[in-house]
């Protein structure tokens, strides 16, 4: 079966949701600069993530497979709470500082999408509440250890060993995992004419 799209991303939490779904796709990895511009909103700062990977992966798959013609999909993931954006850690005392800011409260996860041709493209940014349990100092500390933090936006994973921080969800899970599968799905049917 010939892929359909791009991919512009190397999470293999996307590669794995995009392959539940049943894509065939190539996967790309463009070099963007995550960085919140001055007065920027959380939600504006995701959406423009995508946008930027998706477009990013548009030029570098038309360079390296000039004779495949097809759509390209990039997609960013941020924590919010309280409308400060909560990137990945860079250390331990980083990822302490906000597990113990997401303790016991309620936070955001936004998660945007970006399909793009050469000529067209749409995001799709999906908003989920999640909540936390208490936290113990002890808790966040073994959890650290356990590694899953370091790469992960808020320094929690919901599909991992993080999820039994999460008390209460409203909106999409695998949003929160970093991919909404219906408004991905949509996305993708406009994009490449299939029935939704």
């Amino acid at each position: 079966m010939q892929p359909s799209f791009f991919l512009a991303s190397g999470s293999p939490r996307r590669k794995e949701l995009l392959t539940q779904l049943g894509y065939q796709f190539h996967i790309i990895i463009p070099d963007i600069e995550e960085q919140q511009l001055l007065g920027e909103s959380p939600q504006d700062y995701v959406a423009r993530l995508s946008r930027e990977k998706a477009q990013a992966g548009l030029q570098l798959a038309q360079t390296q497979f000039p004779e495949l013609s097809l759509p390209v999909l990039g997609s960013d993931t941020i924590v919010v709470i309280n409308q400060e954006v909560l990137e990945k850690p860079i250390n331990y005392t980083d990822c302490k500082r906000m597990l113990q800011l997401l303790s016991n409260r309620k936070h955001q996860v936004m998660t945007s999408v970006t399909v793009t041709t050469s000529t067209e493209y749409q995001t799709k940014t999906v908003i989920t509440d999640v909540w936390f349990k208490p936290l113990t100092e002890q808790e966040i500390e073994a959890y650290w250890r356990t590694g899953e933090p370091c790469d992960k936006a808020g320094s929690y994973g919901i599909q991992g060993i993080g999820g039994r921080f999460v008390s209460k969800i409203e909106g999409s899970f695998h949003a929160v995992m970093g991919l909404p599968l219906m408004e991905t799905d949509l996305l993708l049917n406009d994009f490449l004419g299939q029935p939704s």
